[in-house]
Formats: C-alpha cells, sequence, structure tokens
C-alpha cells in the first residue's frame, strides 16, 4: 500500500513537470529589457509648487522613485532626452560646476541627449560646462550627440572638440545589462536646432544618422536599440519629428522623446518602434518594460509614469548634494545681488500662472513681468532717456508660476530663466531698441495674428494698450491701440505729466493715454532673446508685417549687445532681477491685488458681430473682400449661365434671360 502512494506520488511529480516544460522552456528562452526614462529636466533640483498645493518634482525624490523602480527591475537602463539645464538658479552653476550631469551622475543615469539649452552658453559655454564635468572626477552618464557637430567656421572649434573628447560625447554606445546589449545614440532635432541660434554647430540630417546609427549598432551585436531624441511630438503628424523619424528609419526599438514636454500616457506605436515621453520638470519617472518570446516576437508589458511629487521621501544623499549647490550659487551668482537663495521677496495672496498656450488672452503674470521691465527703467537704468517707454515679454519666455504664499529670489528667477548675457552670466538681459508708431501696431498685431501660428509669439505689454478680434482678417485683427503710460503714485515721489507739468502723488494708478505717430520713434525694452526675435517677423508673417529695431538717432541695430540696460555700476540687468527687484517694493503688504487677474489692457474680442469684423480694414481686409465679392459675382453669374444653358436645350434658341 505504502510503495503504491509512493508511485502515485512520483507520478504525479513527472506529469506536473512534463506539462510545465513549455512554460519553462519559453520562458528561458525569452528575455526582457526594462528602460528608465526622462527628458526636459531644465534643471529642476527642487519641487515645484502646483496649483493644487502639492509639489511637483525633485531629484532627492526622483531618486527614491528610480530605487524603487531598480528593487523591482535590477537591470533597467536609466536615460534622459536632453534639456537637463537651464531652469533654476542652480543653473548658474553650468559652466563652473556642470551641476547638472554630476547630480545625474549621483542619480545613476547610463546615458543622456544633448538638447538646446545645453547650448545658452553658446558652444564655448557648453565645452566649459563638459570641462568642469571633467576635471571634477565625478561619474556622468555618457552624453551621445549623432548629427550636431561644431560648425567649420566656429573659432573656438577645436576647444569644443577637446572637451568633448575628454568628457567621452559619442554618436552611440553598446551597453550589456541583463544578458541583454543595448544600442544607444543620440540626436538633435530641427526644431530644437532653430531654439540653439548661438550654439555655434550645425545640424546633420536625423533620418540618416539615426539610420547611419542603428546599422553600426547592429554590426556590433546591438539587441535593443535606443534613440535619445530632442526633437518632440505634435499632434499634427508633419510636425511631429520624432514620428517622422520612425517612419523613415528601419530598425529602432525606442525613442525616448524630449523638447516638446510632451507627456504621453500610452507610447506612440509607429510600425515597430514605440515612442514615449513622460513630461518637463521631473514631473514624472518614465518606465517601459518588453520581452521577447523565444521566436523573437517583441512584447510591451509594461509601460507607467510615476509622479514624483511630496508622496515619495527625499534620498538624503542627494538632499545634501543639492543643499551644497545651493551654497555655491548663494556665493556667488546671488552675491552680486544681495540676495539669497531662499530670501524672501514678498508674498501673494493669489496664484500667478504661467499664460496658457496658443489661448489669446490676458496673463497677469506676462502683465507684472512687463511692469517690473517698465519699473526697472524708471529706477534702475542709470541715465534712462526721458521718452514714452512700451514694455514687452512674450510666452515663451514665462517658465514658471508665482504660486500664492511667499515669493523667494530663486522663484522670481524661475519665471525668467532663459539665456545668457554677453557678461557670461545666466539670464538674458533687458534691452531698449526704438520702434517707430507704425511698427509698435505691427507688434501688436504679430500678438493678434501670428500666436495663433506659433503660441511662443504671444506678447504682454507695459505702456501700450489695444484691442483685436480673433475673427478678423489675420494682420488686420487689431480694432484699438493707444500709447498707455502708467503711473503708479505709490511708488513715485512726483510724475512727470504729458504736457510736462509735474503731478504730486495722491495713490492709486493713472494712466494717460496718448494716439500713436506713425514716423515717431518710441522706445521698446524687452529681453535680450525677444529682441532678436523682432527682426524675424516680416519672414514669420510673410512679409506683410515688418519691425526693424533701430537706435535712438534712427539707425538699424547692429548689434543688441550695445543695446543692454545697465546700473549705475555698469552692470546688465537682467529680466528675472528686473522683476525680483520690483516685487521687493511690494514687501509685507504683498503683490497687490489688480494683477489677480488681467487689467484689459490688452482686449480680446470673439465677436462675429459683422461691422466689428470689417471696420477699419487695411488693404488686406480690402484686398480679401474684394475677392470674394469677385467669387459670389463669378458663382452668380454661374448659376445663372447654367439655368440659361438649360433652359435653352428645352425650350429651344429662342428663349431670353
Amino acid at each position: 500500500m505504502k510503495r503504491t502512494r509512493l508511485f502515485s506520488g512520483f507520478l504525479t511529480v513527472i506529469l506536473l513537470l512534463c506539462s510545465l516544460l513549455p512554460a519553462l522552456a519559453g520562458q528561458a528562452g525569452s528575455r526582457g529589457a526594462t528602460v528608465l526614462f526622462t527628458h526636459d529636466l531644465h534643471s529642476h533640483f527642487l519641487p515645484q509648487t502646483e496649483e493644487d498645493g502639492g509639489e511637483s518634482g525633485g531629484y532627492a525624490r526622483l531618486k527614491t522613485a528610480l530605487d524603487r523602480e531598480r528593487a523591482i527591475h535590477p537591470d533597467a537602463l536609466t536615460v534622459d532626452g536632453g534639456d537637463f539645464s537651464i531652469g533654476s538658479l542652480i543653473q548658474t552653476l553650468y559652466t563652473t560646476q556642470g551641476a547638472e550631469l554630476r547630480t545625474m551622475g549621483a542619480l545613476g543615469y547610463d546615458a543622456a541627449a544633448v538638447g538646446n539649452h545645453e547650448f545658452d552658453h553658446t558652444g564655448a559655454g557648453f565645452a566649459a560646462m563638459l570641462n568642469a564635468v571633467s576635471a571634477s572626477g565625478d561619474r556622468i552618464p555618457a552624453l551621445l550627440m549623432a548629427n550636431y557637430r561644431p560648425a567649420a567656421d566656429n573659432p573656438n572649434k577645436l576647444d569644443i572638440q577637446r572637451a568633448m573628447a575628454a568628457c567621452g560625447v559619442r554618436d552611440w554606445m553598446l551597453l550589456e545589462r541583463g544578458g541583454v546589449t543595448f544600442g544607444i545614440f543620440g540626436l538633435m532635432g530641427v526644431d530644437s536646432d532653430a531654439c540653439a541660434p548661438s550654439s555655434g554647430f550645425v545640424l546633420e540630417d536625423m533620418a540618416a544618422s539615426a539610420q547611419r546609427c542603428v546599422d553600426a549598432l547592429k554590426g556590433e551585436g546591438a539587441q535593443f536599440i535606443i534613440c535619445l531624441s530632442h526633437s518632440g511630438t505634435n499632434e499634427k503628424q508633419k510636425l511631429s519629428e520624432d514620428e517622422q523619424l520612425a517612419k523613415k528609419v528601419s530598425g529602432i526599438d525606442l525613442i525616448v522623446s524630449g523638447h516638446t514636454h510632451s507627456t504621453l500616457t500610452e507610447p506612440i506605436v509607429v510600425g515597430d518602434t514605440y515612442i514615449v515621453s513622460s513630461g518637463p520638470y521631473c514631473e514624472n519617472l518614465g518606465s517601459i518594460t518588453f520581452e521577447w518570446t523565444g521566436d523573437g516576437e517583441k512584447r510591451l508589458t509594461d509601460y507607467h509614469l510615476t509622479p514624483i511629487d511630496e508622496t515619495l521621501p527625499e534620498d538624503g544623499e542627494i538632499t545634501a548634494m543639492v543643499e551644497r549647490w545651493k551654497g555655491l550659487v548663494g556665493g556667488t551668482y546671488l552675491g552680486r545681488y544681495g540676495l539669497t537663495y531662499d530670501e524672501v521677496l514678498t508674498r501673494t495672496a493669489f496664484d500667478l500662472p504661467t499664460p496658457r498656450s496658443g489661448v489669446q488672452e490676458g496673463s497677469a503674470l506676462g502683465e507684472l513681468v512687463a511692469d517690473s521691465f517698465l519699473w526697472a527703467t524708471q529706477n534702475l537704468e542709470a541715465d534712462a532717456p526721458d521718452v514714452p517707454t512700451v514694455t514687452v515679454t512674450a510666452d515663451g519666455v514665462l517658465r514658471a508660476p508665482l504660486r500664492s504664499g511667499e515669493i523667494t529670489a530663486s522663484m522670481a528667477f524661475d519665471v525668467l530663466s532663459m539665456g545668457v548675457g554677453s557678461d557670461g552670466t545666466s539670464g538674458f538681459p533687458l534691452v531698449g531698441v526704438y520702434l517707430t508708431g507704425k511698427e509698435l501696431k505691427a507688434a501688436a498685431e504679430v500678438d493678434a495674428s501670428v500666436t495663433p501660428l506659433m503660441p511662443a509669439a504671444q506678447l504682454y505689454m507695459a505702456g501700450l494698450d489695444y484691442s483685436f478680434n480673433t475673427h478678423r482678417m489675420f494682420f488686420n485683427r487689431v480694432t484699438d491701440i493707444q500709447l498707455a503710460q502708467r503711473v503708479d503714485f505709490m511708488h513715485s515721489a512726483s510724475v512727470t505729466m504729458p504736457d510736462g507739468t509735474q503731478a504730486l502723488p495722491t495713490g492709486g494708478d493713472h494712466v494717460f493715454y496718448e494716439d500713436l505717430e506713425d514716423d515717431q520713434l518710441y522706445r521698446v525694452v524687452t529681453g535680450m532673446y525677444s529682441a532678436q526675435m523682432l527682426g524675424t517677423v516680416k519672414s514669420k508673417s510673410m512679409g506683410l508685417l515688418s519691425l526693424e529695431p533701430k537706435m535712438a538717432d534712427g539707425s538699424p541695430v547692429d548689434d543688441f549687445e550695445a543695446c543692454i540696460l545697465r546700473d549705475e555700476n555698469g552692470n546688465e540687468i537682467k529680466e528675472w532681477y528686473a522683476l525680483a527687484a520690483y516685487l521687493q517694493t511690494f514687501g509685507e503688504e504683498g503683490v497687490p491685488s489688480r494683477y489677480a487677474r488681467p487689467d484689459g489692457r490688452k482686449d480680446v474680442s470673439r465677436s462675429w458681430n459683422p461691422i466689428e469684423l470689417v471696420k477699419s480694414p487695411s488693404w488686406i481686409t480690402l484686398a480679401a473682400l474684394a475677392v470674394l465679392i469677385a467669387a459670389a459675382a463669378l458663382a452668380v453669374f454661374l448659376v445663372r449661365w447654367v439655368h440659361y444653358a438649360r433652359k435653352r436645350r428645352r425650350y429651344g434658341k429662342g428663349t431670353r434671360w
């Protein structure tokens, strides 16, 4: 009896093993790969306050999320799609410390693409950053850049090439992890290159460069090909560079897509290529896992985005590293301004959000920034000319909101964190140029007509009030415009009135309106980037609008550096510092309630009232109306002719109209 039981048990085990053999064989023949990814980190070392009161981002919390994913997938790769720099005060250490790459090394990144903002300090600044990183001896991710080279006429070409070689910048790399050989390469996109006009680099064809890398990597035995692309996706297929890349190039398994700040909750699949994006500013950590069966079939088994928020504890090592960077910023860059990283400038009882992209409306944050530029011309600029002045900022340079609560120096910097000045330090300087009244009207028309085509061109001004209707003819949408010199008597000892008399403070805001004279020159103050873009208006408007920045004597601007606003010590007045200093004037009372919402200086109408649509027509509208009338007349003629022809066929040639 006992032997019978033993035999039955043995037989059961044998049968069970036989039933599992196919599964075990399949498992033995399969392999998997997990890739953790980010892009567009933009120096967001520290968490940012969200609209709902929560927090988002921060590298110490990102490290916790990475550790948790790696515990589940020990062989996971960690990669980044570029634009890891420019976006917070710690970026001011970019050329001297390379804080971004060194922190990414501590976070365990394996590879990263190079984005357009890595060249905000020009190609020479990029090289200085690489040299600083090399000198530190710290571990950093491999930098991959297959289609971006120093231009032949770049005077710093050899120095840049030496720095790239010393830091190991290359086209592609092989990496073996968990029994899988990964091939990884990096690309710069067409729009990304256009956003780096001072790089001193030239762009090679994306598709050709990608196919070259894929072929080389496969020739070296790569089993899984990853493209780290700083090109981006778009709802419009023709503008979705990474989707176009996937269609043109065979052999790419995964594209980590940066530049457009997209957040893809599901991958975009083009053929056998998966395209993923996790969103900007360290908001999420992306994770994607594939499995290959024994017959070589690739299968997606998991894709998810992990929010980097206040629910995640902060890693102590990364926290200490970030605090060290903050201390260096305070002792170097901020020292010249007499500020510290977390110094409270004022407070606000309401949110000042960044503008809604592509939505034509006023923005309280945009108006606050424009007002701060105007205040800076009156209070910080040495020898400012006593002339009517209009100040301008654009949607594309407003990079962060101001949330309710305390506003610190670092928060003011975050709003206007782009660029570098002629002094080699972070932050675009303010510049002053001159435009005619006719050109100021064209600038308002840029806001009204170009914004739908290029949302970053949406403008916010101080010193100019205007109205437009979004349904009017392109380049004839502005219906009313006036010089509007606002005077805040609360911050002025006395004010020069339009008639030249002096007015004593009475409290509150006052606005003096004046019609623009087409041929008169008016001073326009804006940031360096926006000033340089003024000359591109003609091409963006198909030649229908033209703005030519001028000097005070009416001659064209040859060098914008000659137009930089400077203080009494000769220092550049940075965009961000104009905002910070203006905020400081509000003190403990906080940001005035007038900034709780747009004040109407830009009046946007969406009326279909026929009178409003055609009043004050320009030649563009008149020409369009003439074409419409001609088309309508032709249509009536054709209808009547067809009707007449039918009657002739039915009743004979004697029929008259």
